[in-house]
């Protein structure tokens, strides 16, 4: 996955659903609402920072292990 190559490397809205197990509209809805950080490309899309996302998993995981 492009995750694993770069830690500053950008994933799609579909990739990040993925790695949470949700619909990617749920992720744009997350990144209206300020949850997650979005970058927008020259031609509008949603791009995500691996690290930051890698970042919300680590922190829902231990969330759910307390």
């Amino acid at each position: 996955m492009a995750e694993e190559t770069s830690p500053d490397a950008l994933l799609t809205p579909a990739e990040v659903a993925a790695l949470f197990r949700v619909n990617p509209k749920t992720v744009t809805r997350w990144a209206r609402a300020g949850k997650i950080t979005a970058i927008r490309t020259l031609g509008g899309h949603r791009r995500f920072r691996a690290s930051e996302i890698r970042r919300c998993l680590e922190q829902m995981e231990t969330e759910s292990l307390a």
